[in-house]
């Protein structure tokens, strides 16, 4: 058969997740069992109001970082690059998503199928990265002051941000060769299939997460020591540069973190398993708890925005600032640079003080 017609078929599945030839999880019943009557409505209401949020959410992010002169510096970059990695989910393959619930079935061909998996593997894995430069940048700018202030530049942040797309796309073309971007009927999406290459899933996954969670984990336990040492003045002699207002971007950052690992662990931990045993554990791994996974990792796209309205006050006032502009346009006239302090992910800045004085600041 064509792989035109097998694609076909995949789709044509409607109700029942099924797709031939493939051994997905929970495939050994789900070619006799109907997908669970709840999961279209699930996914329908996740995938309104996370796309929804997300739009409105990463757009004022972005906004934020563009209108206001505080917020305008090197290191916010980093979360407009971000913003960017969730907000084109919410534009491109979660329509697409909705799309196909409302047809029981993927009706808009392959071509769209392979686009949209594409992005949303941009997205992810975009994301992964973009996370881990910004705790790699935040240990280098807290750990290694003084090296970081004399080494880095302004425009060092917009190629590392390059860098991190570029490795990105490059991450992501191996998924052409093996041919793992696909229709998942139970989802109603086309993505990543675990089964595709068993050794290929174990490598995403080790690389594209537990790699990542490992280098942030690393930089942020440091950083945490610092601070903590910092606090108890146990190191009176050390130089330790850091801000009221750098210990706050960095808990945001942190929060950031924490609810990306949440929102992605399941779907990573499940992609792990099936890729040990795909014979053994896949069919022993309940629809349901797929699914699930996917609810959760599609929502945190748009969770960023959110955290740093409720941890950042610069960006929580300049949100305030876009809305009310955008409800009365006249306000809009005003430079909303004033009264705000420089805070976010901020830009090579000389020493401060030293650790003794800050501790008591923090």
């Amino acid at each position: 058969m064509s792989e035109n017609g097998s694609f076909a078929n995949c789709c044509e599945a409607g109700g029942w997740a099924v797709r031939p030839g493939w051994l997905g999880t929970g495939s050994a019943q789900s070619s006799r069992t109907p997908r669970p009557p709840w999961v279209a409505p699930a996914l329908s209401v996740v995938l309104i109001v996370t796309t929804a949020v997300d739009v409105v959410g990463n757009l004022l992010v972005i906004l934020s970082v563009l209108r206001n002169r505080k917020l305008r510096n090197a290191g916010n970059l980093f979360l407009v690059s971000l913003a960017l990695a969730d907000l084109v989910v919410a534009l491109y393959p979660y329509p697409l998503i909705l799309v196909a619930i409302f047809y029981d079935g993927w009706a808009l061909g392959e071509e769209h199928c392979k686009a949209s998996a594409f992005v949303m593997g941009l997205s992810v894995i975009g994301s992964v990265f973009n996370i881990t430069a910004i705790a790699i940048n935040r240990y280098c700018y807290i750990c290694h002051s003084v090296a970081y202030h004399r080494i880095c530049r302004r425009w060092h942040t917009p190629l590392h941000i390059c860098l991190v797309w570029l490795l990105t796309v490059v991450a992501l073309l191996p998924n052409f060769f093996v041919g793992s971007l696909e229709y998942d009927p139970r989802i109603y999406s086309c993505t990543f299939i675990q089964t595709a290459s068993t050794q290929y899933t174990a490598a995403v996954v080790v690389i594209h997460f537990l790699l990542p969670i490992a280098v942030v984990s690393f930089c942020y336990l440091r950083i945490w020591v610092l601070v903590l040492q910092a606090r108890r003045k146990a190191k009176p002699e050390s130089t330790l540069c850091l801000r009221p207002s750098d210990l706050r971007s960095f808990l945001t950052m942190f929060v950031v973190f924490v609810i990306f690992a949440i929102c992605w662990a399941p779907l990573n931990c499940i992609g792990l398993a099936v890729a040990i045993n795909p014979q053994e554990m896949a069919p022993q791994i309940p629809e349901g708890l797929f699914v699930t996974s996917y609810l959760l990792a599609y929502f945190n796209s748009c969770l960023n925005a959110i955290v740093y309205g409720l941890l950042n006050q610069n960006f929580r006032r300049e949100y305030k600032r876009i809305l009310l502009a955008l409800w009365n346009p006249r306000h809009c006239i005003q430079d909303s640079s004033k009264g705000s302090h420089a805070e976010g992910l901020q830009s090579p800045a000389p020493p401060i003080v030293g650790v003794q004085h800050q501790a008591d600041a923090l």
